[in-house]
């Protein structure tokens, strides 16, 4: 009976609060969590008087420590792309980071191989995988189709750190000279 009481006394009083006139303020609980305080950080007082200056030293880089990858997804882009080189140096380390991230983006499509014979073209899911052995590629157009994708392969750019791609790259390099042995 006590818990019935309880109900009928917060449905009422629920219903009290909420046929108010919607054109007055209403209460709100701590309303510090729905109206915060502005502060301007390059201000003058900056917060707590203490004047900040937050604008980028000249030559530095943005978050993730690496450049922006500026070259545009066209054909004359990819053409481009062939001039970068893998910052990256060759070490077992990047070499077996390079496989496990191909085994797990990759090689679905391409294979364990790179010879195009993935699992999804086994089930005939995709047709026409390329071949790294018949391809005209280098680092630099490897980094491009990760980077924007190519034909029906989408970006992988949000899925892999930028040392990541270059790790691939590595490794795609090592799978494309052992299947041209």
């Amino acid at each position: 009976m006590k818990n019935f009481k309880l109900i009928i006394a917060l449905v009422t009083l629920t219903s009290i609060i909420s046929c108010n006139d919607k054109r007055k303020p209403q209460l709100q609980y701590m309303p510090d969590m729905y109206v915060s305080v502005p502060y301007d950080v390059n201000g003058v007082d900056g917060v707590n008087g203490n004047p900040v200056n937050l604008k980028p030293v000249a030559g530095t880089i943005a978050r993730g420590g690496h450049p922006a990858y500026d070259i545009p997804d066209t054909n004359e882009g990819y053409e481009l792309s062939k001039e970068n080189l893998n910052p990256l140096e060759v070490t077992e380390e990047n070499l077996a980071n390079g496989k496990a991230m191909y085994e797990i983006y990759c090689a679905t499509c391409h294979g364990k191989k790179g010879d195009g014979n993935g699992v999804l073209s086994q089930r005939e899911k995709f047709s026409g995988i390329p071949n790294y052995k018949d391809r005209d590629i280098n680092a630099g157009t490897i980094y491009h189709v990760i980077m924007h994708g190519k034909n029906l392969m989408g970006s992988h750019a949000s899925q892999v750190t930028y040392t990541e791609r270059w790790q691939i790259v590595q490794y795609v390099e090592k799978l494309r000279t052992d299947l041209a042995k």
